[in-house]
């Protein structure tokens, strides 16, 4: 499984070789002209020293560079044609033509809004645009390209035809390409292929873009960038950026779906019978319907939506998180399991070596030889293994002749040395549970340094050659390397913070078990003490599930566990996040419902999860998860007052309709209501503080609410107007009528708003009184009234229209009560 180029410098390959890589080794990639496209250009062969920066400049001229796109967000023209051409918009854009030559100004204010509204939206999400693209360029992977002899990290937009990358574990590649040089190269194809197994690559494989390594290190020549790179392909059909997989969207997009249905045949019905009603002026029934119309459109409730989403992104973004998918805000809010990667998430990234223990005798010196030459044979080191070199620097001349890098899946390193007094050695450095047999003496010590949070690490001789697949059978213990995990400093206080909000922790670690547990418990974990090793979990998801919510902490667990372990907690119904840095976490962070990485992970692991961490602080997490509470918890309030517009609307329509009469309403008087009701209180409300855990069913939980209200306000209103067109006579009458009604919808609606605002504070209590008070001198201040043609006439009708509003108040109060015991959701 491992292979080693044993190539020693001659010299620097002519036209850009570089040192350390003999010139005759240069590994011919496809020289010759491709038979089947024999008009295309020959494929670049792999030179060690990379491109000169001639050839560099060549290549770019000719527009061999790969140029996609890592889009972070949607381009600006995609976010001004998104909040201008909906399906509202056009509507009301008709609509508010038509007004601007049938009616005053006043009667046109509709339009103004909505212009109004989407250019607040195309701001805000120009912002989030600003604020996402900014932190991606700043999380963005610059992988390490030889050019001129020399090796130096690039941005991927940088890379041309015939670069050559340098590959470690953990780095994704980047683009497509022809390996060159490999040392125990193993890649994982999974987000590709589907395939788990990583695949060992040699000199001349082919590798693809959007793979990653996750053991051993090489370097490949790119021979195809830019839209060609099999994952740019992919990437043309599906963009980073989405607003798909939120039920939030989805659930307003049900909701208006269902409000187009019920606005076509009621705006029919309305349009006939104001000009059969009033045949003598087309003008008033033309603004009459355009009247009953507009208010049945929650164009509102959808822009809302998309700043509060861009409002979130901004705010996490100024603390160093990157949302890479709008969604992952809402979809956080709603995780009810969060599974932890022990290192990098709970401790620091960086070890101690706290002691070395000789094991059967062994010479202490010897043993710190074998562990700088170990350290020296890895260009790319683990944690664990810089801090054996930070502590065992490498002063042995030993010639390393074979190596074999750490994998996450077998748990150790190793490498065979030439030890110059002519011994030959193979050793291993790992998790010593799994080179010793159960029932070795050293496991008892081990136990014992475990359960107080240490790491351990066996060094082993190898009683086989390094490149037999049983190479860790019969290890003769040599010595034991304790090492201490940093703890992070934040993290009991997330982890007590996910424990209030009834978020359950579940820590995933491929260390020992016990060790994992101690320091679980260290951090205050609940359960921290009833520790799982994976190697014994069951094999059905069923029953691995009941495991997974029965513990919290699990060790030895493999990569491919991992993602078994997500797969089966999502079949009890959860909702998780997986967190992590390392490559071994890539299966299980693109599986969970939201992945959550560190911006100091890997490549690999930054390119699949939806929040990049940039900060590498845990602490963090809980400002997401509060954030998408925020939107989530307050969309849900504010849409049930768009709603019950809507219903009202689409119900006072029909009611005019069966009744012949004259509509009572003038678009000004709706835009009135509508601004003071729900457009100013929407907004505040829509940004304000909300800690609710987010509930699923959204639209079962607004239209519960929404019908009912709906349904009292209308025929309230209606009542009131009935009673008011037998009241009053005259030529004035239809304005004294129009009044009252108003009246009785403005306090209905504003009880519905003052039970939306619960539980009160100064600021709501504030908020829904200025909505109150606004009313109130718009009927006392003539200009108003003449701008709005609202005046109160007489004391019986408005009191009685006061009278009404208090029965359909009292009704309401009832019946949402009701409804929330009646109808739990």
């Amino acid at each position: 499984m491992t292979q080693r180029a044993e190539i020693e410098s001659e010299g620097p390959e002519p036209g850009g070789g570089g040192p350390g890589i003999a010139a005759g080794t240069a590994i011919d990639a496809g020289a010759e002209l491709d038979p089947v496209h024999p008009m295309r250009p020959p494929a670049p062969r792999f030179r060690p020293g990379g491109l000169t920066t001639a050839e560099v400049a060549e290549h770019v001229a000719r527009g061999a560079v790969n140029d996609v796109p890592v889009r972070s967000s949607r381009a600006t023209t995609e976010i001004v044609r998104a909040n201008v051409f909906t399906r509202f918009n056009a509507i009301i854009g008709v609509l508010w033509v038509i007004m601007l030559f049938v009616a005053p100004i006043q009667d046109s204010l509709f339009g103004f809004v909505i212009i109004a509204n989407t250019g607040i939206g195309i701001i805000q999400e120009l912002r989030a645009k600003k604020t996402l693209d900014g932190l991606a360029v700043i999380g963005e992977a610059k992988p390490s390209v030889r050019r001129d002899g020399r090796t130096a990290e690039i941005s991927t937009s940088e890379i041309v035809l015939g670069d050559v990358i340098e590959l470690g574990p953990g780095d994704k590649v980047v683009v497509d390409g022809t390996v060159g040089e490999a040392e125990g190269l193993e890649i994982d194809e999974s987000l590709l292929t589907g395939e788990a197994d990583p695949v060992l690559k040699k000199p001349g494989d082919p590798v693809m873009s959007g793979s990653f390594v996750v053991a051993g290190g090489g370097a490949f020549t790119a021979t195809k960038v830019g839209r060609e790179a099999y994952a740019a392909q992919l990437a043309e059909e599906a963009s980073r950026f989405t607003l798909v997989h939120s039920e939030l969207r989805s659930g307003i997009s049900t909701i208006l779906k269902y409000v187009t249905w019920m606005m076509i045949p009621t705006s029919i019905g309305l349009v006939i019978s104001q000009l059969i009603v009033k045949d003598n002026n087309l003008k008033d029934a033309i603004a009459r319907t355009v009247g009953g119309i507009v208010p049945m459109i929650p164009e509102g409730l959808v822009l809302l939506t998309s700043v509060a989403f861009a409002i979130g992104v901004i705010r996490l973004g100024r603390k160093q998180c990157l949302v890479q998918e709008l969604p992952a805000i809402e979809g956080l809010a709603r995780v009810d399991v969060v599974c932890l990667d022990k290192t990098g998430t709970l401790t620091e990234g960086g070890m101690d070596v706290t002691e070395c223990r000789p094991l059967g005798g062994a010479d202490t010196s010897y043993v710190k030889k074998v562990l700088g030459a170990l350290g020296e044979s890895d260009p790319r080191p683990n944690a664990s293994l810089q801090a054996i070199i930070d502590a065992y620097p490498d002063s042995a001349e030993w010639r390393c002749t074979e190596s074999l890098p750490f994998s996450s899946a077998r748990k150790y390193s190793g490498a065979s040395f030439s030890e110059g007094d002519g011994e030959n050695n193979t050793w291993l450095l790992g998790a010593p549970d799994v080179l010793l047999p159960s029932g070795d003496p050293a496991l008892d010590e081990i136990d014992t340094l475990n359960e107080q949070g240490l790491r351990v690490l066996l060094l082993g001789r190898a009683a086989r050659e390094l490149d037999d697949p049983a190479v860790a059978t019969g290890v003769r213990p040599t010595a034991l390397i304790v090492l201490e995990q940093r703890l992070r400093p934040d993290a009991a206080d997330t982890l007590r913070y996910f424990d209030d909000q009834d978020v359950k922790a579940k820590v995933i670690s491929g260390d020992n078990a016990v060790s994992v547990g101690a320091v679980a418990g260290k951090l205050g974990l609940p359960g921290a003490e009833n520790t799982v090793d994976a190697r014994k979990l069951p094999t059905t998801q069923a029953e691995m599930a009941e495991v997974l919510d029965q513990n919290s902490v699990f060790g030895r667990v493999t990569p491919q566990q991992k993602r078994d372990m997500v797969a089966a907690l999502q079949s009890k119904g959860h909702t998780v996040a997986m967190t992590g840095d390392g490559v071994n976490d890539v299966l299980a962070l693109k599986d969970a419902d939201i992945g959550v990485s560190m911006g100091s992970g890997s490549e690999a692991t930054r390119a699949v999860a939806q929040i990049v961490l940039l900060n590498n602080s845990f602490s963090t997490l809980p400002s997401v998860v509060a954030e998408g509470r925020r939107v989530i918890g307050n969309i849900t309030r504010v849409a049930t007052l768009f709603l019950v517009k809507t219903v009202y609307s689409v119900l006072l329509a029909v009611l005019v309709v069966c009744s012949q009469v004259e509509y009572p309403f003038l678009p000004r008087h709706l835009t009135l209501l509508s601004t003071l009701t729900i457009g100013i209180p929407a907004f505040f409300l829509a940004l304000a503080p909300n800690t609710e855990r987010a509930k699923p069913n959204f639209v079962k939980r607004v239209m519960r609410y929404a019908i009912p209200g709906g349904a009292i306000a209308a025929v309230a209103t209606f009542v009131t107007y009935l009673l008011a067109r037998h009241h009053y006579t005259g030529p004035d009458a239809l304005q004294a009528e129009t009044s009252a009604a108003t009246l009785t919808l403005f306090l209905t609606s504003m009880w519905v708003l003052a039970i939306i605002a619960r539980p009160y504070t100064w600021w709501r209590v504030v908020l829904v009184g200025a909505m109150g008070l606004a009313f109130l001198i718009v009927l006392v201040v003539p200009w108003l009234q003449d701008f709005f043609q609202l005046k109160l006439d007489g004391a019986q009708m408005p009191w009685t229209a006061v009278a009404v509003a208090a029965a359909a108040a009292a009704l309401i109060e009832f019946v949402f009560r009701w409804v929330g015991r009646r109808f739990p959701v």
